[in-house]
């Protein structure tokens, strides 16, 4: 968490935009949701509550961009490790890992989602933020499947690539869960290599195809 004001010499206007939505959630992780006031933000940020005013048309859209920000963060950590993969195996690999490891599994991230999620369904902006990160992160996976078939000499149908990547997204997202609550169960790699494994059962892969090679990629 972030203490004391931010500093906004010759700060671009995205930049100083970007500062106000990083404030925004040093005080949500502090204080909760409504415990967050413009006041808090203004104070944390080291501006005046008028320049908040010129950036955001509210506290409304304050917290939606805030929202925004936590949930393109994560997809945006593991689709550039995916990037990373001299393969499009190791891209896939790297992908999944990418998702249950810090700094991905991170209890701020995780307070800050929570702090969150109610939200979903009673305001329409924020379930239109959650819809348009989940399509974004299945259009990764997709992708990442693609390739993966392809360069395996399987051809997936769009029908079937999609089933695998909600299947997997939800796969991800239980396991991202339970490695951030309980960390301390977990060693560095047993998540990871759990995740790798629950992988390979659900595409239907030889076991040990992701989950025996190193994250650095190619086939052993």
């Amino acid at each position: 968490m972030t203490a004391g004001r931010r500093s906004y010499t010759r700060a671009s206007e995205a930049e100083r935009r970007e500062d106000l939505i990083l404030a925004t959630l040093d005080c949500i992780a502090e204080f909760g949701i409504q415990g967050a006031t413009v006041r808090q933000i203004a104070t944390r940020a080291g501006v005046t509550g008028g320049l908040i005013r010129h950036y955001f048309a509210g506290k409304d859209q304050m917290l939606q961009e805030a929202y925004r920000k936590v949930m393109t963060g994560m997809t945006e950590i593991a689709i550039q490790a995916a990037a990373e993969g001299d393969t499009a195996r190791a891209r896939l690999q790297r992908f999944v890992v990418a998702n249950v490891t810090p700094p991905v599994t991170d209890p701020r991230t995780l307070s800050l989602w929570a702090a969150f999620i109610s939200h979903i369904q009673t305001d329409p902006s924020f379930a239109a933020i959650h819809r348009e990160n989940y399509l974004a992160f299945l259009a990764a996976l997709e992708g990442l499947l693609s390739d993966y078939f392809q360069e395996e000499g399987r051809e997936l149908g769009q029908t079937e690539c999609r089933g695998f990547a909600i299947s997997l997204s939800a796969l991800v997202d239980g396991l991202w869960l339970e490695g951030t609550l309980a960390a301390d169960m977990f060693s560095d790699r047993a998540l990871a290599d759990h995740a790798l494994s629950s992988v390979e059962a659900l595409l239907r892969l030889e076991p040990g195809v992701l989950s025996s090679a190193s994250i650095a990629g190619d086939r052993p």
